[in-house]
């Protein structure tokens, strides 16, 4: 399944991008868990021991819920954790209640959403890692990995000539930072 139809859900201490809405302390005009039945927008809709988990869809980035238990009819407000990442959950607040007032759809704060540049890197080191990753007797070599991911039209030969290249210590580089990521530095692309 392709994952932009199925975004992953987070946890907001991971991804301050996360809004926290919980009970507000009094009456509203907030809105209740029941206005997010049955919305045409809605991604992901996960119910887990900690409460409901949603991501909406939007044309400026992608809007993720958690809903924290309580009652169905119930105002909600949003809880805005005062850490490092404050301006961050802020803004996301701002964005969600511009969309909510019916307003067209905004981008994500800078930093969210990777650029075009972030996303091909991305895609390549997932790349290089299925290569690399491979456990069974064709596994790629660091050379066969940079000509078919790294270098399309590299003139670089095999070999000493290979062993003493620049392109080979930049692959190598590639393929340990796509290790690094697999191995939960991932983590960091989500707290810009």
């Amino acid at each position: 399944m392709f994952a932009a139809a199925q975004p992953a859900l987070w946890h907001p201490q991971a991804a301050p991008a996360v809004l926290i809405l919980d009970t507000a302390p009094f009456e509203g005009a907030a809105p209740a868990l029941s206005d997010f039945e049955g919305r045409p927008d809605i991604l992901v809709d996960q119910l887990l021991e900690n409460g409901r988990h949603i991501v909406l869809a939007d044309g400026g980035g992608l809007h993720r819920l958690w809903l924290r238990p309580g009652p169905a009819d119930r105002s909600l407000a949003y809880m805005v954790i005062r850490d490092d990442a404050i301006a961050l959950r802020q803004a996301m607040v701002r964005r969600f209640e511009r969309r909510t007032a019916g307003g067209r759809a905004h981008r994500s704060p800078p930093g969210i959403c990777p650029t075009s540049f972030q996303r091909q890197r991305l895609s390549m080191l997932l790349d290089i890692l299925d290569a690399a990753g491979a456990r069974d007797e064709a596994r790629l070599t660091t050379h066969e990995i940079a000509r078919s991911h790294v270098y399309a039209h590299m003139q670089v030969g095999q070999g000493s000539e290979w062993k003493s290249s620049s392109q080979r210590r930049r692959t190598q580089r590639l393929i340990d930072e796509a290790r690094a990521l697999m191995e939960g530095g991932y983590r960091r692309l989500l707290r810009p």
